[in-house]
């Protein structure tokens, strides 16, 4: 089952990250409070590089055809272990 950070979008992930990092700077926090702020920021951080990591891997990849034009193929639509230009 899904927590309820997972099924923020990526927006609302940063954002909440960015809040978090800002509670955690001020630092006037109990230690436990920061504790459990720090385990959500982790949380938040890795749901944003899933994010980062999917959107990578979907940039269309521009490669030149034989008359010069411009081509445009989405890195997914390589096999795996083939090599991308």
């Amino acid at each position: 089952m899904k927590t309820e950070n997972e099924k923020m979008n990526f927006e609302e992930a940063l954002a909440r990250l960015e809040a978090v990092v800002k509670e955690l700077e001020d630092g006037r926090l109990p230690l436990e409070r920061s504790l459990e702020l720090f385990a959500e920021g982790i949380g938040l951080s890795k749901i944003c590089s899933r994010y980062l990591e999917e959107a990578e891997q979907r940039i269309a990849i521009l490669t030149a055809d034989e008359k010069g034009g411009i081509t445009l193929k989405e890195m997914s639509s390589f096999a795996p272990g083939e090599a991308k230009p």
